[in-house]
């Protein structure tokens, strides 16, 4: 496993188990992901790495922050999409954004179908886009 997975499987997991616990994400597990994936992208790559990263990051959170102002979604899941983007890159994190919206979609299905419409948790489905994309980088 290189270090982007490592990574991210660590952060998925931790957020995931998170968010459908308490229906929230904490802030040391975004923020942590956010700063580890900054700094490996600056290790391995240097300035233009760290651009890249920090790139990555602001894509993720503005590809999800209509939502967030819809109300359709919780800060925290909006700072987990940052952390990921720093992570994969904008290309990862877009790949990331598209591959989530089904498997959202089919997690908001079956909570409401599950225990009616209650805050459906979004960081497995953004987890597993996550994880795809990293699984396509090879």
């Amino acid at each position: 496993m290189n270090g982007p997975a490592i990574i991210g499987v660590a952060l998925g997991c931790a957020a995931s188990s998170d968010d459908l616990r308490r229906r929230q994400i904490s802030n040391s597990i975004t923020v942590s992901g956010l700063a580890a994936g900054l700094v490996y992208g600056t290790a391995a790559g240097g300035l233009v790495g760290l651009g890249r990263s920090a790139g990555g990051a602001v894509l993720g959170f503005a590809l999800f922050l209509i939502f967030y102002c819809l109300g359709g979604m919780g800060a925290g899941d909006l700072k987990l999409a940052a952390a990921f983007g720093a992570l994969l890159g904008p290309a990862g994190i877009s790949l990331a954004a598209l591959l989530a919206a089904p498997i959202g979609a089919m997690i908001a299905a079956v909570c409401l179908l599950w225990r009616g419409a209650r805050a459906i948790p979004y960081a497995p489905a953004l987890t597993l886009g996550a994880w795809l994309a990293l699984w396509g980088r090879g």
